[in-house]
């Protein structure tokens, strides 16, 4: 093939992703009403599956302002809306990210079928391995992200409280803005061991190095856990750090053994 059949390829890959995505939207955008309030709001309200499932083991406030305090049963949140347009804008971007994600499995499709003329027989099994073992990776990350560290960061942030006078109003601009960030955000980071093993194939990392620079790796991750986790309390940012280590543990089991690349 030329350069400008790579390019045609390329151009129908994009096309047959921006097709799926829009049906998908549509799709999105005339469900999402329906589910908006128990599923986006969900981390809202004391009945969220998480909230009941840390009061279940006995989440109480004993902890100050150290963890979200899980007792109680009257946890409730009103998100407000001061603009004309935002609930309409809101429906749109919400249905976008949404319908992003549902159709991120097709996007690796596309990306599998223009790379494979490229690469060889052996390489082509491990290549499609890699693509299915990411895109589990991904949703498994969105799944952390929606389930845990959203509703825990929301729910501290929520019940904080500086001085006794000052009450809290959530808008909605900022409610969603940090759920669609926090979800989409820990599926990307969850693609590590996925990016770790398409770097050593490259020859461009080695197992020796995530060992030697565990330590090092430690530090970086506590400061990117801090960074997805903007409440700061101990037991958010733990529930956001032992995942990205495993992630990174996960990653030196990947990647190809520095013997394996001088043979």
């Amino acid at each position: 093939m030329t350069f400008w059949d790579h390019l045609e390829a390329l151009r129908w890959t994009l096309f047959h992703v921006l097709i799926a995505l829009v049906i998908v939207l549509v799709g999105v955008f005339i469900a999402l009403p329906h589910i908006f309030d128990s599923f986006v709001l969900g981390p809202t309200t004391a009945d969220f599956f998480v909230y009941r499932w840390f009061a279940s083991l006995g989440g109480g406030g004993g902890g100050g302002q150290l963890m979200p305090d899980f007792s109680g049963d009257d946890f409730h949140v009103d998100i407000i809306n001061i603009n004309v347009a935002t609930q309409f804008l809101t429906h749109i971007t919400t249905s976008f990210w949404f319908s992003l994600v549902i159709v991120f499995p097709y996007l690796i499709y596309e990306i599998w079928v223009f790379i494979r003329p490229a690469l060889y027989k052996n390489e082509q099994k491990g290549v499609k391995r890699a693509f299915s073992f990411g895109t589990i990776l991904f949703f498994l990350g969105c799944a952390v992200g929606y389930c845990l560290v959203f509703p825990l960061t929301f729910r501290f942030l929520t019940q904080y409280q500086i001085g006794e006078t000052i009450t809290n109003q959530i808008s909605l601009n900022s409610y969603i803005s940090n759920f669609t960030t926090i979800v989409f955000v820990m599926g990307l980071v969850f693609e590590m061991p996925m990016l770790a093993w398409i770097l050593s194939t490259m020859g461009l990392l080695k197992k020796s190095f995530l060992k030697e620079y565990r330590k090092h790796a430690v530090v970086v991750l506590l400061v990117l856990a801090a960074l997805i986790t903007p409440s700061g309390d101990p037991f958010t940012l733990s529930i956001v750090f032992l995942p990205l280590y495993l992630l990174y543990e996960t990653s030196i089991l990947v990647v190809r053994d520095d013997t394996a690349e001088t043979e």
